[in-house]
């Protein structure tokens, strides 16, 4: 048995005592723990020493590095388009990926999107997906490539062998209360990301109650740590900071946020789904030098909607297809008229998870035609008896804990002014 260079105990130690760790040592710990000389429980004590000392950026674009080593990384030069991809942080109602994917495509660019799968009260891009009758998110590096060459865009599941390290690392501080770790969070993030082969990178880093990061001073921490990590690994990256106090759209749940991405691709769909689709658009041509395209009028003449058509066939999906629909639905009405002042986001997305379009565990089935449809947003008026909420569900008896998450996710004032709107985008980084 060979001779380890450095020793687990050694490592924590020096971060535990707040010390910097050396880029040897970074890159021992994370290849040792992916190979399993480093144990749980080491790795764990780690964990929880990085939250409560952070880590340098430096040392966090090392960490990066490391987990990015631990596997393969795509190479999409000879795809026949700069590449760009966008990250979100994970919110409700969000489904931007599924409109601004073929959006960004129709205007030159390639989007190799490598997504995940919802947990808790965030959506899932594959999960969304999935709900279109054939469609498959498992595509091999081949598959990936050749459909960027003939669409433009790829929506898929990360392979296996990308960044190992960060899949080991993330489940381990899913049940250490490390999760929180801004370090951890971003290298976590950006590790898969850079493994995807992008050339550029557009991350829409959510803040509010249905958001991980609930304030902006710590989610424009995340987002600068981000930006410095792209750059530092040579990938052309900026951030925008948006809202996720309000919900997206008007829909929370796979199939119904998959029906609400055709509305805008077709032209319409709520306007504040369209206004980020294309604040991100903007930004990811503009990284690889497309500024001259006007993804608003690509959205408008249907070229946008022909390259959605066009990705839903070559990953074996119909578009013509009818998507899956819930058998029960429960309406929630209103108790005063008034005018609506806040919907809050994290009561919706806990209702719809209760109604069974989320998971509590990586493993667990999801519904495809559960979620919630808000019927009201800020500045709106409502009458009392009308709808605020429409629930849908495959078992009745989910409505009643559904009902309990949504008691005091509307606040209505008195009729008169809505006050000042939030504003969708909050700042930019990079």
């Amino acid at each position: 048995m060979s001779q380890e260079p450095f020793s687990a105990v050694d490592v924590i130690a020096t971060k535990r005592d707040g010390g910097t760790l050396s880029d040897a040592a970074v890159d021992w710990v994370v290849d040792a723990y992916t190979r399993g000389v480093v144990a749980e429980e080491q790795m764990a004590a780690l964990a929880m020493a990085i939250l409560l000392r952070g880590m340098s950026i430096p040392e966090t674009l090392r960490w990066t590095e490391a987990m990015l080593a631990s596997g393969r990384r795509l190479e999409l030069g000879d795809v026949g388009a700069p590449t760009v991809d966008k990250h979100s942080t994970g919110g409700v109602g969000d489904k931007i990926t599924l409109p601004l994917a073929p959006l960004v495509a129709a205007c030159g660019a390639a989007v190799p999107q490598l997504s995940g799968r919802g947990l808790g009260h965030t959506g899932g891009t594959l999960d969304k997906l999935e709900t279109i009758p054939g469609f498959t998110t498992t595509l091999d590096t081949a598959a990936i490539r050749a459909q960027l060459r003939s669409v433009g865009a790829v929506v898929c599941a990360a392979g296996q062998d990308l960044a190992p390290a960060d899949r080991k690392l993330y489940a381990l501080r899913d049940v250490t209360a490390t999760v929180e770790s801004v370090p951890l969070i971003a290298s976590s993030i950006m590790s898969k990301k850079l493994a995807e082969g992008t050339s550029a990178l557009v991350l829409d880093v959510k803040v509010g109650s249905g958001a991980f990061m609930k304030d902006l001073e710590t989610a424009t921490r995340l987002a600068q740590t981000m930006v410095d990590i792209g750059t530092g690994a040579g990938v052309a990256t900026v951030a925008l900071l948006t809202d996720m106090d309000t919900p997206l759209g008007r829909t929370a749940g796979n199939a119904l946020e998959v029906a609400e991405s055709v509305e805008v691709l077709a032209g319409g769909g709520p306007p504040d789904v369209v206004a980020l689709t294309v604040a991100l658009a903007e930004q990811m041509l503009s990284l690889v030098g497309r500024d001259g395209e006007d993804p608003a009028a690509a959205l408008a003449d249907g070229r946008a909607m022909d390259r959605w058509r066009a990705l839903v066939a070559a990953q074996g999906g119909d578009p013509d297809a009818a998507l899956p629909a819930a058998v029960h639905r429960d309406v929630v009405t209103a108790t005063r008229t008034g005018v609506v002042t806040r919907l809050d986001a994290y009561a919706v997305g806990v209702a719809a998870w209760r109604l069974g379009a989320g998971r509590s565990r990586k493993e667990d089935p999801v519904s495809a035609g559960a979620g919630v449809v808000w019927h009201v947003r800020p500045g709106e008026q409502v009458a009392s008896g009308s709808p605020l909420f429409t629930l849908h569900a495959d078992e009745p008896a989910r409505f009643a804990a559904a009902r309990a998450a949504l008691v005091d996710a509307v606040s209505v004032a008195a009729v008169g002014p809505g006050g000042t709107a939030r504003p969708l985008v909050l700042g930019r980084v990079g």
